[in-house]
């Protein structure tokens, strides 16, 4: 009885060991400024959005850290599907306080989550100065 019990034993730890290494994590980033936008502000603003999707999720986790908007930001969102270049509309809004670092989470389906990793996906601050967007950051696939 032992003999199965330390088999069943290896046997599920290898199992939960192929679970966890099928599961990835990737990471994005976009440098935010208003020289991005579209059409380009002239807004001093800069900054970083870093994100993390789960693939076995679709899970999507962001922190957008900033410095330089004209006033406080009215509205930030993850618009998409647009390249650089391009505009599009609101995938997911933020919610809460809109200080820098902002962070939140959301599950994406897996037509967005495609679109997030073919870098069709950016993050966007609004302010009053610049209600249809102050700055700007494309999420790409961290180097």
């Amino acid at each position: 009885m032992k003999y199965f019990a330390k088999h069943a034993l290896v046997a599920a730890l290898i199992g939960l060991g192929a679970a966890c290494a099928s599961a990835a994590t990737v990471e994005l980033s976009g440098d935010l400024s208003g020289a991005h936008e579209v059409p380009p502000t002239a807004s001093g603003a800069k900054g970083l959005a870093k994100a993390s999707l789960d693939t076995s999720t679709n899970e999507l986790t962001w922190t957008v850290s900033y410095s330089g908007l004209s006033a406080a930001p009215t509205m930030g969102h993850i618009h998409g599907p647009a390249g650089v270049g391009s505009n599009a509309g609101v995938v997911v809004g933020f919610k809460g306080a809109l200080d820098s670092p902002i962070s939140g989470k959301a599950v994406l389906s897996t037509e967005q989550a495609q679109q997030l990793l073919d870098g069709k996906y950016y993050v966007n601050l609004h302010t009053k100065e610049a209600p249809g967007g102050e700055a700007r950051a494309q999420m790409l696939l961290a180097k």
